[in-house]
């Protein structure tokens, strides 16, 4: 006899970072910006608060995408507003990916794109990075369904650069090529100029990351605007409004504010470089990294008990339990003060 249980479906979902609730707890484990969002932000949503919430948001999100065009090279009809540039990325997955050849990522990258694929039953195959945990263009030159990178990559905070992502176009031009870029904005250049070039490709960014704004979930893709179109019909099949009137008035707030943002992007590499010359000097190995993040190692460390270690002294970090990348730990990039208690912890550890 079937059960009601036979017809759910079956995922095994995302784990995202530890959200603890700790007080005074140094919080290095998913990547958020250490200093607040822009000083307009807040003024931006208390002035909407003060408007009509019980009407819907705007379903054109308007002067977001004005803010959008001043920063990149597009038009309104070349760009697509989400609830976070993981929403942004699932409505891709579901839109372009529907060859019966495997979609194509990296082996080590970020997880939530098998997940993606598994729940909406799409084949996918995962290319192994080269020894130095670097993509290889060549690796993706055979037949598939598309292709997604995140780049900088997620865990490793490696950089491909544009001659790369240009190798993989130019031997892809029937499928679709995402760049998911929530890290760009800490080094490297976007993907976004090659939108006139490649009508196949698509480039995510979000607000998370060095906009400081992880907490009002919005993201956007930029591509031509046939390919927007197509995603504006599978998100309005969805769910028309994604996007909440208090966060459409801090994403603009902070998309207008290009000072405020490229000011904290530049004190986060400076603490990022000094990061990782204090770990070298404690022996560890840290991968070239142009995120808000670093992965590193210690081969006389266990990184697993350095983890723990460093959790129970209050500063959390992210540990994947993961094949060839087991004994890293990915450390966000904090505030100098933070930073310091990371190092001094680290160097309690190793005196023990």
């Amino acid at each position: 006899m079937s059960s009601w249980k036979d017809n759910i479906r079956k995922v095994v979902p995302y784990v995202p970072g530890e959200q603890p609730k700790i007080k005074n707890i140094v919080k290095l484990n998913t990547n958020e910006c250490p200093y607040p969002p822009s000083p307009a932000v807040e003024k931006a949503i208390a002035e909407q608060s003060k408007n009509d919430l019980r009407k819907y948001p705007s379903i054109t999100c308007g002067e977001l995408k004005t803010a959008l065009e001043k920063i990149y090279p597009v038009t309104d009809d070349m760009l697509f507003l989400g609830n976070g540039s993981d929403e942004v990325l699932a409505l891709c997955f579901m839109t372009y990916f529907n060859s019966s050849k495997p979609v194509l990522f990296p082996d080590i990258t970020y997880s939530f794109y098998d997940v993606w694929c598994d729940l909406y039953n799409i084949r996918y195959t995962r290319v192994p990075l080269d020894e130095g945990f670097k993509i290889r263009p060549e690796d993706y030159y055979g037949e598939n369904g598309g292709i997604i990178i995140a780049n900088p990559n997620a865990p490793t905070s490696i950089y491909m650069p544009l001659e790369s992502i240009t190798d993989i176009l130019d031997h892809n031009r029937d499928v679709i090529v995402i760049i998911d870029e929530a890290y760009i904005d800490f080094g490297g250049i976007s993907a976004v100029s090659l939108l006139e070039k490649y009508d196949n490709l698509v480039v995510v960014q979000t607000f998370s990351k060095s906009r400081a704004l992880a907490g009002i979930r919005v993201g956007y893709a930029m591509a031509n605007k046939e390919l927007i179109a197509a995603l504006e019909a599978v998100k309005n099949s969805f769910n028309s409004y994604t996007i909440n009137s208090l966060s459409l008035a801090a994403a603009t707030a902070a998309a207008n504010d290009t000072v405020y943002w490229q000011d904290c992007c530049s004190k986060i590499k400076v603490t990022r470089e000094r990061l990782i010359q204090q770990l070298d000097a404690l022996g560890f190995d840290t991968l070239p990294s142009s995120a808000n993040f670093i992965f590193t190692s210690n081969k006389n460390i266990n990184a697993k008990e350095l983890f723990e270690y460093l959790r129970k002294s209050g500063i959390i970090v992210r540990y994947f339990d993961k094949p060839r990348i087991n004994d890293r730990l990915r450390i966000t990039v904090g505030t100098d003060e933070e930073t310091d208690k990371l190092i001094a912890c680290i160097k309690s550890y190793l005196s023990k």
